[in-house]
């Protein structure tokens, strides 16, 4: 009887584990200032059906712009690098992240240098990159695997979730007011552990799927 007690407390707290998982868009609190407001902000999901969080205003019509300003994305603010993140990788996926955007830009309209009274102004920024540990996996929620899964949490070897964090905006050139808004999470590979290197290869496909999605985004009539 205590055995089957001891089991039911263990699924329990399993599953308030799971329940804890971080989400899949970025919460409030992750909002990083970049852009000027965030309260018409709505959970969306993009061409390949990542949930994202995204603004469209009602009267926009891509069809009235001829042009697209890129402005290279930055990092805001600006990270420090750690053991885990280096310099090295921070910079890689910064030129990783522009040659993809701004390629999938160039695929949607012609890229100029100034603004004329018909362009579409772009200004998108990575506002975090993030390694956390990972909450009790469902294999672990019997007793004897929770304690493992605390001495492994307690020795570094549990494995660290990624992810990176994006927001982003198109501007009318002709009025300085923002057309689209988004703010976007993207959950990159695993780590083994928190010793282990984050590398530009880690969120590359979070890169590939944030590029892809800008490129065939369709603004749906209603």
């Amino acid at each position: 009887m205590r055995t089957h007690s001891l089991i039911q407390v263990a699924v329990l707290s399993g599953l308030l584990a799971l329940t804890g998982c971080s989400s899949k868009v970025t919460q409030p609190e992750k909002y990083s200032g970049f852009l000027k407001d965030y309260s018409n902000l709505k959970e969306a999901t993009s061409a390949s059906g990542k949930p994202v969080l995204r603004w469209v205003d009602p009267s926009f019509d891509d069809s009235k712009y001829d042009s697209i300003v890129y402005n290279p994305i930055t990092y805001y603010p600006q990270p420090k690098p750690t053991t885990q993140i280096g310099q090295d990788t921070l910079n890689g996926l910064l030129t990783y992240t522009n040659t993809k955007l701004k390629a999938a830009a160039a695929q949607r309209k012609p890229l100029v240098a100034k603004p004329g009274p018909r362009s579409l102004i772009f200004r998108g920024a990575i506002t975090g990159v993030d390694s956390s540990k990972e909450g009790l996996q469902f294999y672990e929620v019997i007793p004897i695997a929770m304690v493992v899964a605390g001495t492994q949490a307690a020795t570094g070897h549990r494995t660290m979730d990624t992810a990176l964090y994006f927001e982003g905006e198109l501007i009318d050139a002709a009025t300085n007011k923002p057309v689209i808004k988004v703010v976007r999470k993207g959950e990159g590979k695993d780590l083994n552990n928190q010793n282990t290197p984050l590398t530009v290869d880690t969120l590359k496909q979070v890169v590939d799927d944030l590029a892809s999605d800008a490129a065939l985004f369709q603004v749906k009539k209603p």
